[in-house]
């Protein structure tokens, strides 16, 4: 049973930082493609940063280039996000995401919410709150 569950959110004044953890199970991370998204309220779930299987591109979308970076740790079956500058904007809900690597071609593509959607996994999410 494939199962993604994310930690480490919380409330962070605006500046700051939090790194996201993202626990994989049920299946071999590195053979699969992992991206970050977000959901605020009132809005659609947009893609942040996404990494394909063999790691060899990565993207991150223009509102968190910079600040945000994603990584993960095949061995622990850990995925992470690192959030630097944090500001009010970025209050949402986190996802970690999943899909096996042979549908993804770049990391541009996975970071789209459709393509998870179709024989994709996500986790629950972590509420982020960053005040101002």
């Amino acid at each position: 049973q494939v199962q993604l569950v994310e930690s480490g959110g919380g409330l962070v004044q605006a500046g700051g930082s939090l790194r996201l953890s993202c626990a994989a199970s049920g299946f071999t991370l590195e053979d699969y493609a992992i991206g970050w998204f977000r959901q605020a309220p009132g809005k659609e779930r947009e893609g942040l940063s996404c990494l394909t299987s063999s790691d060899s591109t990565t993207y991150y979308a223009d509102s968190v280039k910079g600040r945000f970076t994603i990584s993960r740790d095949n061995a622990k079956k850990m995925v992470y996000l690192q959030m630097n500058s944090l500001k009010p904007e970025d209050t949402a809900v986190y996802y970690c995401a999943a899909k096996a690597g042979i549908f993804i071609d770049t990391a541009q593509a996975m970071c789209v919410t459709d393509v998870i959607e179709t024989m994709g996994y996500w986790g629950q999410g972590t509420q982020v709150t960053v005040s101002s």
